[in-house]
């Protein structure tokens, strides 16, 4: 027998090498340890097992049921049937539960935010922003400068019927184009904008009239605003004391508004959305923290 062919032990572990032997070193024959072994064909037969219990081999138009006939796909549909009933029973809970009542039990609070959260940011979020904050022609709903009132009940109405959206029961509050329509020169819009703006904490125009300006807006714009500018929810007229102007606060925002003022529309989701969505959306979005 030729050398290549002889066995060799290593001097220092006294274990046999396979003959191989890169750069100097040689590979020992260990044999691999009984735990492992044992733990390899365990898996083959666990294996082999679950080829036979479970569904496991695809045929040309399905697979192999398995004696079992489970399947994850199974359970997973079985789990959202589930889900989507206790959903439908939670839901009928929030129709026949006034806001309040939602508001005040646990099991329906939890429901209608979680529910309202998902309405919102298919719905509302675009418009609003996902966190209600608004912008330029958006209202932000987490302030308290709510036109149309910001109560549970103000926000259902709000919801249900839009504003200016051809709903028959939408709110509407239309605002004189006073410049466009020429019911208002333009030396008496630059009055009574700097007047507004004078009330509202603005700097105003050197040299304009604000007296003359006062008796514009008493004239034209107290029957909607109020005599202190405080706005009214019946006509849809907001504070103009606010913090915030929806259009923008500054005096070039109030003349532009006075001129040909802007009229946003919110759809009515009656109809687009179930009534449980639409509590679930009234409760989430007063749960912001603006409403009243």
């Amino acid at each position: 027998m030729s050398d290549i062919h002889k066995k060799e032990i290593d001097a220092v572990s006294g274990v046999e090498t396979t003959g191989h032997e890169w750069d100097g070193l040689k590979e020992l024959n260990n044999p691999l340890p009984k735990w492992w072994l044992y733990v390899f064909y365990a898996s083959i037969v666990w294996a082999i097992g679950y080829w036979v219990v479970y569904p496991s081999w695809p045929l040309i138009s399905g697979y192999t049921a398995g004696v079992l006939g489970n399947s994850q796909r199974a359970d997973a549909l079985a789990a959202v049937e589930a889900g989507q009933a206790a959903r439908v029973q939670l839901g009928a809970g929030l129709n026949d539960a006034s806001l309040e009542e939602i508001a005040s039990k646990p099991e329906l609070l939890d429901f209608a935010m979680a529910n309202g959260r998902a309405a919102f940011g298919d719905n509302c979020a675009a418009c609003h922003g996902s966190g209600g904050t608004g912008a330029i022609g958006y209202p932000n709903l987490q302030d308290d400068g709510w036109i149309w009132g910001g109560t549970l009940e103000d926000i259902h109405t709000t919801l249900k019927y839009g504003i200016r959206s051809g709903h028959d029961e939408a709110r509407i509050g239309e605002m004189p184009a006073f410049g466009r329509d020429e019911l208002l020169d333009k030396t008496q819009i630059d009055q009574v904008a700097n007047f507004v703006a004078s009330r509202a904490g603005l700097e105003t125009e050197p040299g304009v009239d604000l007296a003359a300006g006062e008796t514009v807006y008493q004239e034209n714009c107290a029957a909607c605003h109020g005599d202190n500018l405080a706005g009214m929810r019946e006509m849809g007229a907001p504070n103009l004391l606010a913090a915030n102007y929806l259009y923008g606060k500054s005096l070039k925002a109030i003349k532009a508004q006075i001129n040909a003022p802007r009229q946003g529309v919110m759809p009515a989701w009656e109809g687009r959305l179930d009534p449980a969505t639409i509590k679930s959306l009234a409760v989430y979005v007063h749960s912001f923290g603006g409403g009243e």
